[in-house]
Order: C-alpha cells, then sequence, then structure tokens
C-alpha cells in the first residue's frame, strides 16, 4: 500500500478518530466542543486531533485562547489516488471474470 493512503488509514481505522474526523467534516470546532459531544476525555480527544492531525486530515486556526480544528479535505487525496488506481485494477478483473463466465456458459 502506498504509505501516505496507509498513514490515512491508520489514521481513520479508530472509530472514536473517525466519528471526530466526520464531525469535523459538518462544521469546524473547538477541541471543548468536541469532548463535550462524545463520551471521551479532553485529553484522549486532543490525542485524536494530533494523529489526525498529523496524517494530513485536520488543520487548526487559534482565536483568541480556542483553537478550531476543521477538516482538510487535501489530506485524502492520497487515499483517494490509491483507490483510483484499484478501482481501474478490479474494474479489468471483472471484465475478465464476465468473459470467463460468458465462455463458461456457451
Amino acid at each position: 500500500m502506498h504509505t501516505d493512503a496507509g498513514i490515512v488509514l491508520r489514521a481513520l481505522a479508530d472509530p472514536s478518530r473517525r466519528a471526530i474526523f466526520e464531525r469535523l467534516a459538518r462544521a469546524e470546532a473547538p477541541v471543548k466542543d468536541l469532548t463535550a459531544q462524545f463520551d471521551i476525555s479532553q485529553p484522549a480527544v486532543s490525542q485524536h486531533l494530533a494523529a489526525l492531525r498529523s496524517a494530513g486530515l485536520v488543520s487548526e486556526r487559534r482565536e483568541g485562547r480556542l483553537v478550531y480544528y476543521r477538516v482538510a479535505p487535501q489530506g485524502l487525496r492520497p487515499l483517494v489516488d490509491w483507490l483510483a488506481h484499484y478501482r481501474s485494477f478490479w474494474s479489468e478483473r471483472v471484465e475478465r471474470l464476465d468473459a470467463l463466465l460468458e465462455e463458461l456458459d456457451e
């Protein structure tokens, strides 16, 4: 697997991280709002955000004492590229399987 795609997949493999990512896809939010929304501690939310940020999936901006997080759509590019590569791979394999099945039916 492409290294960058693997990083993205590992970051999104955790259910809590994935839920935070999906929440941030709707609108940016500060840590305190995310902590209130999920049944996990503030340090755990911060750790999940750090992992998402490290994978390039979220970005942050400061406003006074608050740090707001939002999805960084370009962070999904390695995964999209990896899937696109295999989509053509599987399309070709499915076409071959269809042809083989047609031959067997004759």
